[in-house]
């Protein structure tokens, strides 16, 4: 009987991803010069079960090369090597190289094979390297070239542990297949053999210093330890022709110093859990599924809920069966704990979707590492509510625009240190990521202590644009929603990186898609906070019912602001603006929704006749004209577009208690429809 290996693909997929992500904060968070054993462990962890799992499932390629930056890490770990910034360096340019072969691999896609080739140079020039020696990145590529320097031997350090042999491998055995690659000088070490009545035949206490003569592959001589590698210390050290003598190995400790701590921490490794992510959050792709991890607890939560709704079901159940009038309060108190259990398992069934924003959180060191390097900036991430959940669709949906917001942070807002230090500001600058959950929001912030945005310069442009007149008076908040205008920018160049500006149209639509807002707080010299205020899930919303001549519409709540009943000296008709009703100090345009969907509604001619519901979207403010509140509820939102096609100013639909269909609106949807008729004029200027 075969089994089909590639239905397991997919968990190895996301395991390696998730182990990817493990390397790489681990790397992030290493101090070059001091080896933190649960830090470089875990890393270690991570690259040895990527290759594993390759070299199960026949990924060779993926395999051939983690093994190499792993006996990097063994080094390491081993004390044999010191961690320098060069090789954090080039294990994080190997993390993203092994990253995109496993996302090639996944995706049935070819490899960027010069790519490969040249890191796993890089890190054979590592591993050649004395471990006293520190060999600047920038000289890798250049200080040893695969086509300039030729291996002609091997020299291999194997020590295996005590309890080899107790696993059925036999050294002889393997030193014999080594010996079948070419010339092998061995060289046998019996310091650790204890007295002859404490001998134990099934121990090894031998040790083996071995040159092999042959020009054959590393993996080769890899091939033969596989099975023994995690009942061993082993290091495979090239001989380079180019250099005329062999590369010395790095020194190793005493045998007895080596191998029983290593023995103890691969004994530490099998009880420490890994850590384990719900999914690969920068190398998604058509071909991956959507999965997710659940903590037991709430497993177990929700099936104590379901046993609940059974038991009351079951009482229900046996209650209609016999009922009469006597007993209409039992049949009451029935009806109120199903009521009960159930709002409890929909609260169940809505917390299984809900993970830490820890998960697009933790790209973020990588992101401030990689630019500030590259900006020639000195910058600090700090991160708080990294614990705050959301649910699983929002956190895959707001990545990107919090990729560009820090992006833009990063290299607009904080100045140049030497700028810093002029203004009296410290050298390195701050960028802050904070999550908290507020009402039934979660309000993500991007703050930075940098330059803030420069209101003159934001008019300026704006004017040359068109956006405002010159005569216009504008609030903070009002020039600050200018940056959100497409394709508006204040950069004189723009940069790779980012346009502060640029694209910021693309961040709010993509942010309010999601029902959400954004919204810039800034002062000049001090910095600024983008303060993003998004639902806990797309699954269920809090709306208001509306009713509009016949129809039924849903309101999402996030979206309204209150709702007044217009008097007639409320109105006034503004040139170029249409209908408009006074809110306190401020002049808001009227969107009669019969008006933009068409719907034939005769008593709501009359303003003062009907209600407004004061809406917000994309920074500005409208008065939604509707016919009557029906109620607040909350509703089960159904994708239309999948169900029929996108519908302009619908967002979803819901089902009703009475079994109707009622539409979700979009709010900033209805905002665009409205401009394009004859009502609204430039939206755009309104406030």
């Amino acid at each position: 009987m075969s089994i089909d290996m590639a239905q397991f693909h997919q968990v190895f997929f996301e395991e390696s991803f998730e182990g990817l992500d493990v390397m790489e904060s681990g790397l992030l968070s290493m101090d070059p010069g001091e080896v933190d054993d649960e830090a470089i462990n875990a890393i270690f962890r991570a690259a040895h079960s990527i290759k594993g799992g390759s070299g199960t499932f026949g990924f060779n390629d993926v395999a051939g090369f983690t093994h190499v930056m792993e006996t990097l890490l063994d080094e390491m770990r081993d004390g044999r090597r010191p961690v320098t910034h060069e090789a954090v360096e080039v294990l994080l340019r190997s993390v993203d190289v092994l990253r995109e072969m496993l996302t090639a691999t996944r995706d049935s896609d070819a490899m960027n094979e010069a790519r490969i080739q040249a890191q796993q140079a890089e890190l054979e020039a590592l591993l050649a390297a004395a471990a006293g020696d520190v060999v600047e990145s920038a000289q890798l590529d250049t200080a040893v070239e695969p086509e300039t320097v030729k291996i002609n031997g091997w020299h291999i350090v194997f020590r295996p542990h005590l309890h080899m042999m107790r696993t059925g491998n036999d050294p002889l055995r393997i030193i014999r297949e080594l010996a079948g690659l070419g010339e092998l000088q061995v060289e046998g070490d019996v310091s650790l053999l204890p007295r002859f009545s404490e001998f134990d035949p099934e121990e090894c206490h031998l040790s083996w210093d071995l040159h092999l003569k042959s020009a054959v592959e590393r993996s080769a001589i890899e091939d033969i330890f596989d099975w023994v590698e995690d009942d061993c210390d082993l290091a495979i050290m090239p001989i380079h022709d180019a250099v005329t003598t062999e590369v010395p190995p790095p020194p190793v400790a005493a045998p007895v110093a080596l191998a029983e701590p290593a023995k103890e921490r691969r004994q530490l490794q099998r009880r420490v859990p890994e850590d384990r992510r719900t999914q690969d959050r920068r190398a998604g792709g058509s071909t991956a599924s959507s999965s997710i991890r659940v903590d037991i607890a709430k497993i177990d939560g929700l099936i104590n809920r379901v046993g609940e709704l059974v038991i009351t079901q079951s009482m229900l159940s046996m209650l209609g069966e016999e009922f009469h009038l006597g007993q209409l309060d039992r049949l009451r108190d029935g009806l109120a704990q199903l009521d009960r259990h159930t709002r409890e398992l929909q609260e169940s069934v809505m917390q299984i979707r809900m993970l830490p924003i820890s998960f697009t959180f933790s790209r973020f060191p990588r992101l401030v590492h990689d630019l500030s390097a590259k900006l020639g900036k000195k910058i600090e991430l700090k991160m708080t509510g990294e614990s705050t959940e959301v649910d699983k669709t929002v956190i895959e949906k707001i990545g990107d625009p919090l990729v560009h917001l820090v992006r833009n942070s990063l290299d607009h807002g904080i100045e140049m240190p030497e700028q810093r230090a002029a203004a009296g500001k410290p050298e390195t600058g701050t960028v802050q990521l904070n999550a908290y959950h507020k009402g039934g929001n979660i309000v993500i912030e991007i703050k930075d202590d940098g330059q803030g945005l420069d209101r003159e310069r934001i008019l300026n442009k704006a004017m040359e644009r068109g956006l405002v007149s010159e005569g216009d008076s504008l609030s903070d908040r009002q020039i600050h929603d200018l940056i959100f205008q497409p394709g508006f920018s204040t950069a004189d160049q723009v940069s790779d990186v980012s346009g502060r500006g640029v694209g910021m149209d693309v961040v709010r639509r993509n942010i309010n898609e999601l029902g959400g807002s954004v919204e810039i707080e800034s002062e000049a010299g001090q910095g600024s906070a983008i303060i993003i205020r998004l639902p806990l899930t797309l699954a269920i919303l809090d709306g208001q019912t509306i009713s509009v001549g016949r129809e039924t519409y849903i309101i999402p709540l996030v979206s309204i602001i209150e709702s007044i009943q217009v008097r007639q000296e409320m109105i006034r008709l503004v040139a170029g603006r249409g209908e408009t009703f006074r809110l306190r100090d401020d002049y808001l345009p009227i969107i009669r929704l019969h008006e933009v969907f068409g719907i034939e509604n005769p008593q709501a001619s009359d303003l003062a006749d009907g209600l407004l519901v004061v809406v917000e979207g994309e920074g500005k403010r409208f008065g939604i004209l509707v016919d009557d509140l029906v109620g607040q509820q909350q509703v089960v939102i159904k994708s239309l577009e999948a169900n029929y096609k996108k519908v302009d100013g619908v967002s979803g639909a819901t089902i009703l208690g009475d079994g109707s269909v009622a539409l979700i609106l979009d709010i900033p949807g209805i905002i665009r429809l409205a401009a394009q008729g004859a009502g609204l004029g430039d939206y755009r200027k309104t406030a």
